[in-house]
């Protein structure tokens, strides 16, 4: 079972680093909308320490939508999906490859370019290490939430916009939820309830979202 979301994880990396410029934009997007936060609200410290958990979480979130249209699409574009779909091994398996493999080329970056932008907001050293903990939990939860809609939109026209409806109200609890713990951390408050709920969603992710995606992939195959 592990040798088959090892060679998917695999080959979705090796056709990441072919197609370079798609995993760049992300991160180029990511890193634009959030320096020009800065720029346009002006230089204030207190201003800008207050404004950066949102910032920084909304600026994630809108990055890892946009890297939902190339979960499925290029396979199924291809007919590669069909055949996996055919192939004797478990569609769940597969399913969990690729999201795996989407979260190591577009979530994982965010999270290791999170310490660098959160500096120039004046983030204290904790609150970075705080916003570096909660986009490490609630960046899986993203990619495997927008798995549901990337696999449920598969083949529709005007698929991106319609992804974005389905998934952006899944995603506001984890929006919430990480942008408070690093807010209560800059406030002095306490962080801990905050990362059991994020972790509860990672943990019901985790445990659901394969099986709605195997469904939803099957359904959009047929």
């Amino acid at each position: 079972m592990l040798n088959v979301v090892w060679c998917v994880i695999r080959r979705d990396l090796k056709l990441a680093l072919r197609r370079r410029s798609d995993v760049l934009t992300t991160l180029f997007f990511f890193i634009v909308v959030v320096t020009l936060f800065p720029l346009g609200v002006g230089p204030e410290p207190e201003l800008l320490r207050t404004m950066a958990p949102g910032v920084l979480w909304v600026s994630a979130l809108l990055a890892s939508m946009l890297a939902l249209g190339r979960l499925f699409a290029p396979d199924f574009a291809d007919g590669t999906l069909e055949q996996m779909l055919l192939s004797a091994e478990p569609l769940l398996l597969i399913g969990c490859g690729k999201v795996l493999a989407h979260w190591l080329v577009s979530g994982l970056p965010l999270v290791l370019l999170a310490p660098l932008l959160g500096v120039q907001f004046g983030l204290p050293a904790s609150s970075v290490w705080v916003l570096c903990l909660t986009l490490l939990i609630g960046t899986p939860v993203l990619s495997l939430l927008g798995a549901i809609g990337a696999a449920l939109t598969l083949g529709v026209r005007g698929g991106g916009v319609l992804v974005a409806l389905l998934v952006l109200p899944l995603y506001i609890p984890v929006l919430i939820f990480g942008a408070g713990a690093v807010g209560a951390d800059v406030s002095g408050m306490g962080t801990s309830a905050h990362f059991l709920l994020l972790g509860s969603m990672l943990a019901g992710a985790v445990a659901l979202a394969p099986w709605a995606t195997a469904s939803a992939l099957r359904v959009a195959m047929e």
